[in-house]
């Protein structure tokens, strides 16, 4: 798995750079971190796992998008294993306007649902990432099919590292049926990921 990793970053970066050299100054570069991936499951309940659900709703966000203003790029285009380390190093080679970091949340409390959010407290970034945590989150629950959590701070390395605006969004509970029969459906998925470029307006 290891040699994997270290095998896949290098093109990654690459990549990155490569995206750098070409993109255009005047849209707005949004990165999606789909949360977890390869030996690093997430969430793991009722045979579903959050890597596979991050990862789908990462990618019907950039499919999605026709906003000529925006530009959507996937920080992980496939199930592959990423450390922290590694997320932080393309988001800072790369400097998006924003990162959406995608995940899906779990709880013993089975009546436990709703999207939150969490962010940095660093000051440089505070007001914006925060602004956006509140559109997101108001957006994804203006369907009332997921219900609005709040918005927290937290020491989350990924966000505590990562020199730009930043969300870490948990949509939904896989330990709620209602938020669970949503989060995994095709047609769910396709409206949450509506409903974050709605947010990048």
């Amino acid at each position: 798995m290891k040699t994997k990793k270290i095998k896949i970053l290098p093109v990654l970066i690459i990549a990155v750079l490569g995206f750098m050299a070409f993109k255009p100054l005047d849209k707005k570069v949004v990165l999606i971190d789909a949360g977890h991936g390869g030996y690093d499951v997430g969430k793991d309940l009722y045979g579903f796992e959050e890597k596979a659900i991050t990862e789908a709703i990462a990618r019907k966000i950039k499919e999605q998008n026709n906003n000529e203003n925006v530009e959507i790029v996937l920080i992980r285009d496939g199930d592959m294993s990423m450390n922290l380390t590694d997320r932080v190093t393309i988001i800072n080679k790369l400097k998006p306007d924003l990162v959406l970091s995608i995940h899906i949340n779990a709880n013993s409390n089975m009546k436990a649902n709703g999207v939150g959010a969490y962010i940095s407290s660093n000051k440089t970034f505070y007001d914006e990432s925060k602004k956006m945590a509140e559109i997101a989150v108001d957006k994804i629950t203006s369907t009332g099919k997921l219900s609005k959590r709040q918005i927290n701070e937290a020491p989350f390395h990924i966000l505590k590292y990562a020199n730009c605006s930043m969300v870490h969004l948990e949509i939904g509970f896989l330990s709620n049926e209602n938020d669970r029969n949503y989060i995994t459906s095709e047609d769910g998925q396709n409206e949450i990921a509506s409903k974050i470029l709605e947010s990048l307006n």
